[in-house]
């Protein structure tokens, strides 16, 4: 019994994370819906109310209270910077194929290993910073190989991947003592709302009329509103599966399995939105893949 509750868990989880990449990039670049902003300001709203449900009616974690003013202001810095990767992930959602987008995410362990040596002067075995060579190339080879390339969309998701990997470094820093740390979920309720307030007035001046534009697609289609209503709930769901495969499992099994869901989330992206592809871009996205999967033995090893 304990097993098919661990399956679904993992059949939830790839469901959710790759539910939402296929469903932004449906609302951004085949629906037409072209504000990314207020997309990812949906997200957080969701975030904000249904994590909060969560912890305080569910009790699916414990509540853990922020005890000063200083550690708010450090989960502010930590918020704002999630805001910006998951932005700077949805924007490239719009110039760039979910294939290409997922390749170029995959260099994550590239850029928390720089900011790790930066930020924290942690070095590793050479045998660890070996094994990104591949990841990096990879990434170089699926770029020049890439039929939809946007140097644009291309800027923003390396900023986004960056971003995903600096939040996790500072989070080591920042919340780096026992009175501080949070799980996840609590993370998350603290976080989202900090999102919220900064998108709301970026999404209002960059992305003017959205709201207006908004509601009257909801009036023309009322499917447009089940597909935002769907896709920003979706967007919680992918934090809650993470907290459970990981409480239920172990960190190790989340890493796994994030390596392959990327390779799926291709293949489902490629087969419904039908974007060309090259063998030189999916030699590269092969490459950087088994140096991620490389950096992990590594990285399990070294501990």
């Amino acid at each position: 019994m304990r097993s098919l509750f661990t399956v679904g868990l993992i059949a939830s989880w790839y469901a959710s994370n790759i539910g939402v990449l296929l469903l932004n990039k449906f609302l951004l670049s085949n629906y037409g819906f072209k504000y990314p902003i207020f997309l990812t300001l949906c997200h957080m709203m969701a975030c904000s109310l249904l994590s909060y449900i969560a912890i305080e009616w569910l009790k699916i974690a414990p509540m853990q209270r922020v005890k000063s003013r200083l550690q708010m202001m450090k989960i502010s810095a930590l918020g704002f910077i999630f805001c910006l990767s998951v932005v700077g992930g949805n924007i490239s959602l719009r110039y760039l194929p979910v294939s290409f987008n997922q390749a170029v995410g995959a260099t994550t362990p590239f850029f928390t290993a720089v900011f790790a040596v930066v930020m924290t002067s942690k070095r590793e075995g050479w045998i660890t910073y070996v094994t990104l060579v591949p990841v990096v190339a990879g990434v170089i080879i699926a770029s020049g190989g890439e039929p939809l390339f946007h140097l644009f969309g291309f800027m923003m998701c390396i900023g986004a991947t960056a971003a995903r990997a600096l939040k996790s470094v500072l989070q080591g820093l920042l919340l780096s003592s026992e009175g501080e740390k949070l799980n996840s979920m609590n993370l998350l309720m603290y976080m989202a709302p900090v999102a919220v307030m900064a998108l709301f007035p970026a999404a209002l001046y960059m992305e003017r009329g959205v709201v207006g534009i908004t509601i009257a697609l909801a009036r023309d289609d009322w499917k447009f509103l089940i597909y935002l209503l769907f896709n920003s709930a979706l967007a919680y769901f992918v934090n809650l599966a993470n907290f459970l495969v990981t409480k239920h499992t172990s960190p190790l099994t989340l890493q796994v399995l994030g390596n392959a869901k990327g390779a799926v989330a291709v293949v489902i992206s490629i087969l419904i939105f039908k974007n060309p592809v090259s063998i030189t871009g999916m030699l590269g996205y092969s490459l950087t893949v088994a140096g991620v999967i490389l950096y992990t033995e590594a990285k399990k090893r070294s501990m």
